[in-house]
């Protein structure tokens, strides 16, 4: 009798927690159908897509190098074996040469990723315009997931350089289509500027927390350790994009808006002048990742760990930038030139200031100058370039934030190559004023921006011919739809000139005007 009881009871058990499972089911299916819920899990699986990439650029840094210069020394041995078997000498020469070896071998594959994310982001940028934002997420998780793999799995050079340089493959579709998701998400600048200053966090969040991240488990659970564990991070995202963002759904793509063509927005004066900035504000971060820990062992003497966790405490007050920029811009959106500008300075101050630290705690403030003044930067142009896109151009944004993507890429691939030769050629010094100088020199450059605020969108259809509240890039679909409906459309009062936004507004007016009389005569 007890046993019947008990294996009733556990009956009774299962039978709840199904009935839990199912109702938490629903409230999931209720919240991926409304609207204001869906955008923010999507900004949730944008953010661990941006977290992971981050994560897997920066957890190597403590991880590679040791790999490789123990694969180097055996291999070393082996040769030395093989070709002197009677001899223990070492040339000394040999040894520097292959140390100088190694270090260019380090170089090129950190920067391996950013140079092939440099150079796929054009093509990248058109794709996400012509098929829309999620499949390019998908595209871009599946493939880190697999660099991720190949990681965990390498023990060799070659092996590593395809993982490296796949992930940045994986980068220029996850990382463009999903900033480009949450600005065609999040319409109103205030929302826009707070979502995407949420994922400006999860990057920092993941540059900064992935090195300790990876040398611990490196440590203590091997190499595979690290890139497992974020793997299937990355394959839970790559779920959630399958089932809440349904990539593969039926959607009338043809009827999708056509982007301003990438070549295009490069040339636009005021979007040239943000991308300008966005590399310019992150050299001193890109040039100091790879040279500040040799230059804190020979001229402060610091240890392991505090090498390891040089860049950690700059994420609070990369958290705090972003925060106040978001509510700075939020009560007076006219001044995020001025954010940007006085970020750049900052960081150009902070910059001049780091050679002359002498300990470890001294170092920190600097650091967190240089990350506080890049949250400026970004958090407040990032949606100045979507912005440019509504007023000037067509409200597509993946060839907008593929030029950005390639921003950040141009000085995270010069980075790992270019700064250790300036600090061997020219002195770690030298390297610190030349990067401080320019960033103070290029903040006026800003100043072209202050108008950009008193734009307004030459030609909203969006506005006049939707009844809902705007959905993103398939609005211009409902449009289509609905333009054969509306007939007696009045324009005036909604047009600017062409030289006030920089483009022919009457043009597209004129266009729906045929199209209009064209209806009615049939």
């Amino acid at each position: 009798m007890d046993g019947e009881g008990g294996s009733s009871g556990l009956v009774k058990s299962a039978a709840v927690k199904l009935s839990e499972m199912s109702e938490r089911t629903k409230q999931l299916g209720t919240a991926i159908k409304d609207p204001h819920q869906q955008r923010r899990i999507i900004l949730v699986i944008v953010c661990v897509a941006l977290l992971l990439d981050n994560m897997l650029y920066m957890v190597i840094v403590p991880i590679i190098p040791d790999y490789l210069i123990e694969l180097e020394s055996q291999q070393a041995e082996h040769v030395h074996v093989v070709m002197h078997p009677n001899s223990s000498a070492n040339s000394t020469s040999q040894d520097k040469s292959n140390k100088d070896n190694l270090d260019v071998q380090i170089g090129v594959l950190f920067a391996s990723k950013a140079i092939l994310q440099l150079l796929v982001n054009p093509l990248s940028g058109t794709f996400i315009d012509r098929v829309g934002y999620d499949i390019p997420l998908l595209i871009g998780l599946s493939v880190m997931f697999v660099s991720t793999c190949i990681f965990a799995v390498g023990e060799n050079y070659a092996t590593l350089f395809v993982a490296r340089s796949l992930q940045g493959l994986g980068s220029a579709f996850a990382d463009t289509s999903g900033i480009a998701m949450i600005a065609d998400k999040y319409t109103e600048e205030s929302e826009r500027s707070r979502a995407l200053g949420i994922a400006l966090a999860f990057i920092s969040f993941g540059s900064l927390v992935a090195p300790p991240f990876g040398g611990f488990l490196y440590e203590f659970a091997g190499k595979k350790v690290p890139f497992i564990v974020l793997a299937c991070i990355c394959l839970a995202d790559g779920v959630l994009v399958l089932t809440v963002i349904k990539p593969f759904s039926n959607r009338t793509r043809e009827n999708m808006p056509v982007g301003t063509p990438i070549y295009r927005l490069m040339v636009d004066p005021y979007i040239a002048v943000v991308a300008g900035a966005l590399t310019v504000c992150n050299i001193p971060l890109a040039f100091l990742e790879p040279t500040i820990a040799n230059w804190m062992e020979t001229t402060m003497h610091s240890s392991q760990w505090e090498m390891g966790i040089t860049w950690l405490p700059a994420f609070f007050p990369h958290v705090l930038g972003v925060y106040i920029t978001v509510k700075l811009a939020a009560k007076h959106p006219h001044l995020q030139w001025f954010y940007g500008a006085l970020g750049m300075v900052i960081i150009g101050a902070s910059s001049c200031t780091v050679p002359a630290c002498k300990t470890f705690g001294q170092l920190i403030a600097p650091l967190c100058g240089i990350c506080f003044g890049i949250a400026l930067v970004d958090t407040a142009l990032l949606p100045t370039l979507a912005f440019l896109v509504d007023v000037r151009h067509t409200s597509v944004y993946g060839s907008v934030y593929a030029i950005a993507d390639i921003s950040y890429s141009v000085a995270y691939a010069m980075g790992p190559i270019v700064a250790g030769q300036i600090v061997h050629n020219l002195g770690f010094v030298q390297l610190n004023l030349g990067m401080g100088l320019v960033n103070v020199l290029y903040a006026p450059a800003l100043l072209l921006l202050r108008n950009v605020c008193q734009m307004k969108p030459s030609y909203s259809e969006r506005d006049n011919l939707l009844d809902e509240a705007p959905q993103g890039l398939y609005d211009t679909i409902k449009m289509e739809e609905r333009r054969a409906k509306k007939k007696g459309y009045s324009s005036a009062g909604n047009c600017l000139s062409v030289d006030e936004n920089g483009f022919d507004t009457f043009k597209a007016q004129r266009s729906l005007s045929e199209d209009s009389s064209g209806t009615e005569n049939t």
